[in-house]
């Protein structure tokens, strides 16, 4: 399932030194602010992934992490303890760059950005040598990024130096310039890769719209590895140390004919209101793309008691009307694998979530992971289910035989005259009443999991509004 061996579109890498403007320069091109812009170094760690249309030709376009040391493109981390933060901190710059050589042997161009500001440095002479190693000059775009004035255009010169041709002049921050390089970029980089244009426009027909799905949690209860696991590859960087990834990542895949959108946040930790910097970006990113979702999945760590923090995360969800799937992950290291026992657990601790479906996986070993998929497709068709007036009709009939409705203030039971669908996605509904009466709170609640019951709505809230005064069209008798 990896997304990037079956791109049908030419891939094309933003490659440099930490603190060029690589993110900036994403965005620019973009047109999103999907990376995480910071002044401090190393801001991006798992790379960026966007899509880019210029002049009728379509691109990948990669934001990779800033290269801080060169080294860690081919070292291994070394055998220290745990404790060691130093050593944590080179694990992961590891991966940073380790990840960043991957897009680049698949790169169909490279964007080599400099910063004019800066003027020509040792480090941007080391990463020339190191792409020339990789046998890619040919397949090299050298940018000046930061170009915002004569000063800065007069330093362009030096870059000549780097022997990768001449500089191409923009500023990510206004703009300036990029228009040219993806003038030049379109006419470098190949063709989309030959698929049927029927199947094309087949999969555009079948998905106007992806399945965008979430993947909350607390740090280090194994959202990164959940996603890697579902994907078959490391698209995101994993590692011990708390807030490893610092702001969504946007991975879309096709599964089944559908589009899915799996997007991979920062961890909330119960500090979180009281995060500063670039923790505190990630959180408030990860809180943005839960409001953009159609489906959280909520990360636990099954291994670990569950927390007050899961249960504000849960709520969070819930407040947000997403649909819901719970993902009980460290299920290897459960000894006695009784997942009714745990599903109670879940649901004692959680007892206002139990509509959501519960996946029991190990993200670590791969274990029942490649359910996860079928569960989200399962969970997207209900949260669009659309009931008709018909339907609905029979269903009255059928609840207030068996549960006459309750009395809220007053001594006379209230009468139903009409129950109906307003909203799909997620699902909604108006009850109407008389204008003089009231209906108890617990028969909504009644009639809700007789709904649930009837056609199923999994993992998905569903909103009752109580309307008052006689229905349009027809009445219910009780």
């Amino acid at each position: 399932m990896n997304n990037l061996k079956n791109k049908k579109y030419p891939l094309v890498v933003i490659f440099g030194r930490a603190n060029v403007g690589k993110s900036t320069l994403f965005n620019c091109l973009t047109e999103k602010k999907q990376a995480l812009v910071s002044p401090i170094e190393g801001a991006t760690r798992d790379s960026n992934i966007g899509q880019v249309s210029w002049r009728d030709k379509t691109f990948e376009l990669i934001d990779t992490g800033g290269i801080m040391d060169l080294k860690f493109l081919s070292e291994q981390p070394r055998n220290r303890k745990k404790s060691d933060k130093l050593i944590e901190a080179d694990i992961i710059n590891i991966k940073v760059q380790q990840q960043a050589r991957e897009y680049l042997q698949r790169a169909d161009l490279i964007l080599s950005l400099v910063d004019s500001k800066t003027g020509l440095l040792p480090q941007d002479k080391q990463i020339a040598l190191f792409l020339k190693k990789l046998g890619k000059k040919n397949k090299i775009l050298l940018v000046a990024n930061k170009t915002d004035g004569f000063k800065e255009r007069a330093k362009i010169a030096e870059f000549y130096q780097l022997s990768f041709g001449e500089p191409i002049p923009v500023s990510a921050a206004t703009g300036a310039g990029t228009g040219d390089l993806l003038d030049i970029i379109v006419k470098k980089i190949p063709a989309a890769r030959k698929t049927s244009r029927a199947k094309e426009h087949i999969d555009e027909e079948i998905n106007p719209k992806s399945i965008n799905v979430c993947i909350m949690g607390k740090p280090n209860v194994g959202k990164s590895s959940a996603l890697n696991a579902i994907l078959g590859y490391e698209r995101v960087i994993v590692s011990p140390v708390p807030h490893t990834t610092r702001e969504p990542q946007d991975t879309d895949i096709i599964y089944k004919e559908h589009s899915i959108k799996l997007i991979d946040t920062a961890g909330i930790s119960k500090k979180g209101a009281k995060a500063k910097g670039l923790e505190k970006h990630g959180i408030a990113k990860s809180l943005s793309a839960l409001g953009k979702a159609d489906i959280a999945l909520l990360v636990l760590d099954i291994s670990q008691e569950i927390t007050h923090q899961d249960a504000k995360l849960a709520a969070e969800i819930i407040d947000r009307r997403r649909s819901f799937i719970i993902i009980a992950n460290k299920w290897d290291k459960i000894p006695e694998k009784d997942t009714k026992k745990y599903t109670n657990y879940i649901y004692g601790k959680l007892p206002f979530i139990q509509f959501a479906s519960i996946q029991f996986v190990s993200a670590l070993t791969g274990e029942k992971t490649n359910k996860i998929l079928d569960l989200i497709l399962k969970i997207a068709e209900q949260r669009q289910l659309q009931l008709s007036d018909s339907q609905l009709d029979k269903f009255l009939s059928r609840v207030v035989k068996i549960h006459r409705p309750a009395k809220g203030k007053g001594v006379k039971h209230p009468r139903i005259y009409e129950f109906k669908q307003t909203k799909s996605g997620p699902p909604e509904f108006e009850l109407r009443i008389g204008v003089h009466e009231d209906l108890h709170f617990s028969y909504l609640r009644f009639i809700e999991n007789r709904l649930r019951e009837k056609f199923g709505f999994s993992g998905t809230p569903i909103n009752i509004r109580v309307a008052k005064g006689r229905a349009v069209h027809g009445k219910h008798e009780q």
